[in-house]
Parts: C-alpha cells; sequence; structure tokens
C-alpha cells in the first residue's frame, strides 16, 4: 500500500514516538518537498492526497498529508494548541500511520532564529522556516515565535527505498512547497492548486475527473 512503511526504517522508530528529523536537505533528499499523487495512486488512503515530506533519509520517509481534514477542533483534544491552529482549527488526517499520535508542523515568524541554541522551544526545524513542535509543551511561550501551526492526527511512513520505487512507478509528482503549502484556509484545493500552478501538461492533469468512468 503507498505511503504505508513496510517496517518503519526512518532513526528513532516511528513507532517508539516522533521520529529525528534534521534541518540541511541532504543530498538527494525530498524533505520539504510536496508529494502530490498522480490519478494512477488509487490507494483510498491517498487518492488526491498532497503530502509534505518532514523526514527523507537513507532510514525511510515520513511525511503528513495535508489536505484530509477532520471535523475535530484542535481544542477539543488538544486544549490550548486550539488557539495557534490555523483556519480550520482542526485536525487534519496525517496518514494511517499511528492515527491516535500527533504530529505539529508549525513556521516561524521572520526574523526568530530557528536553527541555533535561541530557537523555539520545542521547535524542531526540518526545512526553511518549517519544524515540527514537541505538543507535550505548553503552547503560549511560541505565540509570538510562530506565525502558522497545523495539527496532524497519524503520518505516512515509507520504508527504505519505497519512496523512490513508488515516485518512478509513477505514483507521485514531487514539488517544492511554498511556505503557505502546509497552512492554507481551503485544504479541500490543494491538490488542484498545486498542479495547476506547475508548468506545461503536468497543470492539465487538474482537470483529470475524479471518477474517469463518468466522464
Amino acid at each position: 500500500m503507498a505511503g504505508m512503511a513496510r517496517e518503519p526504517g526512518v532513526p528513532g522508530d516511528p513507532g517508539t514516538g516522533e521520529p529525528a528529523v534534521s534541518f540541511e536537505r541532504p543530498t538527494g533528499s525530498l524533505v520539504g518537498s510536496l508529494l502530490v499523487a498522480t490519478p494512477l495512486l488509487r490507494d483510498p488512503s491517498f487518492e488526491r492526497t498532497v503530502v509534505l515530506l518532514v523526514a527523507h533519509e537513507s532510514g525511510g520517509a515520513m511525511g503528513v498529508v495535508l489536505n484530509r481534514a477532520t471535523e475535530v477542533p484542535v481544542s477539543e483534544v488538544l486544549g490550548g494548541w486550539g488557539g495557534l491552529a490555523d483556519d480550520p482549527a482542526v485536525l487534519f488526517e496525517g496518514g494511517p500511520v499511528q492515527p491516535d499520535s500527533a504530529i505539529c508542523v508549525a513556521r516561524i515568524r521572520a526574523g526568530v532564529d530557528g536553527q541555533g541554541a535561541d530557537r523555539p522551544t520545542g521547535f524542531q526545524p526540518f526545512f526553511g522556516a518549517l519544524g515540527t513542535v514537541d505538543l507535550g509543551r505548553e503552547p503560549e511561550p511560541l505565540r509570538e515565535q510562530v506565525d502558522a501551526v497545523r495539527v496532524f492526527a497519524g503520518y505516512a511512513g515509507w520504508s527504505p527505498g519505497q519512496l523512490e520505487e513508488e515516485i518512478e512507478g509513477g505514483s507521485w509528482f514531487t514539488f517544492e512547497a511554498l511556505p503557505q503549502d502546509p497552512f492554507v484556509t481551503r485544504p479541500d484545493d490543494l491538490w488542484t492548486v498545486v498542479l495547476r500552478r506547475q508548468r506545461g501538461l503536468v497543470a492539465a492533469v487538474a482537470t483529470y475527473p475524479t471518477d474517469p468512468t463518468l466522464n
């Protein structure tokens, strides 16, 4: 199944908690990029999804689905974190792995050092201004340091070489992410929006019908 790790191989095994992620993008790594499901990917867990990769190393890859919002308010599950969550301030279905766990992705404000010793407490950068946040900490100290927050229930994980096989097999497009992509206010439109801003024939994929048999 696409996106399901055969054996979680990421350092800091995802089965034991949040995986470690690094700030620099290693050569050949797609961390910080978007995976956009192609029409060939019919797995219901990932059909028409847009995934942000938060880790991609020799031991595997991990990402969160950006365009599957639930109706559960963040405040209902995580209290004060609901006040920091961007609109829509609900939990998102991050993926089929460990759906009972939560991963928070945040973007630090311009001028805040997200890399050095003075980075916000509990913030672990993975690319640019983006990072994960420790939800076990109090949210209020972050209010002046981050300008966008989104919380995901579960994640998508790939074992070593699995993601590369899926990309080569035509299941995923890979694109550079824009800073606002993880925090859009209309997540249901993100698949179409990301495809439409590409060049050439790829942009035409945005018009591909949900059920081609009805076209």
